[in-house]
C-alpha cells in the first residue's frame, strides 16, 4: 500500500505547484481537487461558485475529496477551504500523510494578484478576505496536519526536497522512492 500524500492550504500557498513538482520526483500520479470539480461538472470554479454558490460548491467538493482520498500513490493538491467541512478533514486524515503548505497573507497576496479565477478574493479589500480566510482556516489546517512547510522563500525544488526529508522521518513513509534526475 502507497500512501497520498496530499497538500492543504490557502489558496496560492503553493499546493498545485509545489504537487506537481513533488508527485514528478516520486513518480507518483498528480490531482488537483479543483481541476477534478472542473473537468467532471464541466464548469469552471467561478462559474459554479456564480451558478450554485459556495455552498453547491463545497458539496461538490466534498464528494471529489471523498473519491480522491480513497485512491492510493498520488499526490494530491486540495482546494484552500476543503477542510472547512469536518467529513473533509476526516477523509484527508485517513487518506494519506496531510502536508500544510502555510504562506503568508502578503506572499499570497502578490500570487494571486492578477488571478480572477478566485472567487473569494473578487472583493475591495483581497488582504483583509486573506486575513479573515487565514484566521477561520488555520485551525482545520493544523488539525489535519501531519508536517507544516513554510512556503515563503524557497524555490518549488527546494521546498520539494525539504518536504521529501521531511516525509522520510514519518513512520511508514522510508520507502519513498524518487525518480532518478526527476
Amino acid at each position: 500500500m502507497t500512501r497520498n500524500i496530499i497538500l492543504v492550504g490557502l489558496m496560492g500557498a503553493g499546493k498545485t505547484t509545489v504537487g506537481r513538482a513533488l508527485a514528478k520526483k516520486l513518480n507518483r500520479p498528480f490531482i488537483d481537487s479543483d481541476h477534478e470539480i472542473e473537468a467532471r461538472t464541466g464548469a469552471s470554479i467561478p462559474l459554479i461558485f456564480e451558478i450554485e454558490g459556495e455552498e453547491g460548491f463545497r458539496q461538490r467538493e466534498a464528494e471529489v475529496i471523498r473519491d480522491l482520498t480513497s485512491q492510493q500513490g498520488i499526490v494530491l493538491a486540495t482546494g484552500g477551504g476543503a477542510i472547512l467541512r469536518e467529513e473533509n478533514r476526516q477523509c484527508l486524515k485517513a487518506g494519506g500523510v496531510v502536508i500544510y503548505l502555510r504562506a503568508s497573507v502578503s506572499n499570497i497576496l502578490q500570487r494571486t494578484s492578477h488571478d480572477k479565477s478566485r472567487p473569494l478574493l473578487q472583493t475591495a479589500d483581497p488582504r483583509q478576505r486573506l486575513e479573515e480566510l487565514s484566521r477561520i482556516r488555520e485551525p482545520f489546517y493544523l488539525e489535519v496536519a501531519d508536517m507544516v512547510v513554510e512556503t515563503g522563500r524557497p524555490n518549488v525544488q527546494s521546498l520539494v526536497q525539504t518536504i521529501l526529508i521531511e516525509l522520510e522521518r514519518l513512520p511508514g513513509m522510508s520507502t519513498l522512492q524518487a525518480a532518478p534526475d526527476a
